[in-house]
C-alpha cells in the first residue's frame, strides 16, 4: 500500500494518503472534493546534517563514536 502526498487543488491543503487501488478516487480530508493532485514525494533519509559521500561513507570526518569508524551515525 503506497503512501502518497497530494495538495487539494480548491482548498490547498496539502496531505498524505494510503492508496490501496490505483482507480480509487482519493478525496480531500478537509472539503472532501476529489480535485486533488498528486505530489512528487522526497524519499531520502531525513536527519542527516550532512550529505552521505559517494564511497558510501559519512562526511562527518570519520568520528570514533562507538570504537571504530563512523557508519552514519547521526550525532
Amino acid at each position: 500500500m503506497p503512501l502518497y502526498e497530494y495538495e487539494c487543488r480548491r482548498c490547498e491543503l496539502s496531505f498524505e494518503e494510503l492508496v490501496f487501488n490505483s482507480s480509487e478516487k482519493v478525496k480531500c480530508p478537509k472539503c472532501k472534493k476529489t480535485n486533488v493532485e498528486r505530489k512528487l514525494s522526497a524519499f531520502a533519509a531525513h536527519g542527516l546534517s550532512k550529505p552521505i559521500s559517494a564511497s558510501g561513507g559519512s562526511s562527518c570526518g570519520g568520528c570514533s563514536k562507538g570504537g571504530g569508524g563512523c557508519s552514519g551515525c547521526s550525532h
